[in-house]
């Protein structure tokens, strides 16, 4: 059974690196595992940066292993410093249930919840790490870190330079006790992450040797980049959400019908479970006719994502503005309250276009920002109240603007 998943996970080009490949495989192959995914809730959905690791953890549950999703109510309140800068900022409690909530809802469309044997089940880490105190923790494990093996990881080198506080420093003793307490309770012996997350994750590695003298893996995938080959993430600016009432379908299928060329092949391998063979045949495919490969992996990551009608109506819309046939019944809309005159600027930012100022002031000095057809260009430019307005960034984005 599991030799059909092997085959995936290499032909597929999830495998980045792996702290013990022959054991990890040997284990997929002649026996069911439990495995861990988890993710910090510092937005209040999943993005498609994230989707590496979850499509390969779907694929795992596919072949009858059990995943467990663990959002980090601890951990969010510290910070990760991997491939960062500067610090996170300090969540409230508000936000930081609101974006659980969210990375549940996120999960919930990847992976199939429930009390079967390969059913997945949510942890959150607050739930164990709360009930330490400081000594606590200190007299549990401040055995098991040393100082030398924590300065030696990527992230905080990186960190080092610009400040890095005593709080981010103990992220990945945190991390480690996640999978040290997932391995005793739920007897998880694999960690998926992105290839950003490795040191924490092998740290949990280490932490399980010592405290219970067996072997726990980590294997993590490669990060997915945009077309200048930036990380996509948040932070990036670059995002493309899971969550609806973040990115809608119809922008979630577009992004997947507009990746570049080069990228069509492996992101049909990853973001899709179109067999191997017919992305193969898809592959081949170039000039006008890629179109075609373009089309089916929008359509099937959307459709995984958002359910077959709502990827049924992206690419209705899609092919009926693209041909001319301006039948915007399933473009995007937002409802705004727009009882007066507003600025150009405070419009598209009022109806979430741009999360800046200055990102939108650079759209329009672009020529990028068209109002029911007609280009504007002045960033002075004031918007009429109007019952519905069409308006388009660039040329793939399309949002129809409704008045309360």
């Amino acid at each position: 059974m599991s030799n059909d998943l092997i085959h995936e996970l290499v032909e597929r080009g999830f495998i980045n690196q792996c702290s013990n490949i022959d054991v990890v495989m040997d284990a997929l192959q002649n026996k069911k595992i439990v495995a861990y995914l988890g993710s910090d809730p510092t937005a209040d959905s999943l993005h498609v940066g994230h989707l590496v690791p979850v499509m390969m953890m779907r694929w795992l549950q596919k072949y009858g292993h059990k995943p467990i999703a663990l959002v980090g109510g601890a951990t969010g309140r510290i910070g990760d410093p991997s491939g960062r800068d500067t610090g996170r900022p300090i969540m409230t409690e508000e936000v930081l249930s609101k974006n659980i909530a969210g990375l549940k809802k996120s999960f919930s469309k990847f992976f199939k919840f429930g009390d079967g044997d390969s059913d997945a089940i949510m942890v959150d880490n607050y739930d164990w790490m709360k009930n330490y105190s400081h000594l606590d923790f200190l007299s549990n494990f401040g055995m098991d870190f040393t100082v030398p093996r924590m300065l030696s990881m990527e992230s905080v080198k990186k960190r080092l330079e610009n400040g890095m506080t005593f709080l981010e420093f103990n992220y990945m003793t945190f991390q480690a006790v996640d999978f040290l307490t997932l391995y005793k309770e739920h007897n998880c012996t694999l960690q998926l992450c992105g290839a950003d997350q490795w040191g924490n994750a092998i740290m949990g590695v280490e932490l399980v040797r010592k405290k219970c003298g067996k072997e726990v893996f980590v294997l993590s995938t490669a990060l997915i980049t945009d077309s200048n080959g930036n990380k996509i993430g948040k932070s990036a600016g670059n995002a493309v959400w899971v969550n609806e009432d973040k990115t809608t379908p119809y922008e979630y299928y577009q992004y997947f019908r507009n990746v570049p060329d080069d990228l069509v092949e492996k992101f049909l391998k990853i973001f899709t479970e179109i067999p191997l063979d017919e992305i193969a045949e898809l592959s081949k495919l170039s000039g006008a006719e890629l179109n075609i490969a373009k089309k089916r992996l929008a359509f099937c990551a959307t459709e995984i994502a958002h359910g077959t009608q709502a990827a049924l109506e992206a690419s209705q819309a899609s092919d009926a503005l693209f041909s001319g046939g301006m039948n915007m019944d399933n473009v995007p809309n937002i409802t705004i309250a727009m009882n007066q005159p507003m600025s150009i600027i405070d419009f598209l930012i009022a109806i979430k276009l741009f999360d800046s100022k200055s990102e939108a002031r650079r759209m329009i000095e672009q020529g990028g920002i068209q109002l029911d057809g007609n280009k504007i260009t002045d960033k002075e430019y004031i918007v009429q109240p109007t019952d519905s307005i069409m308006v388009q960034r660039g040329k793939k984005t399309f949002l129809k603007v409704l008045k309360k």
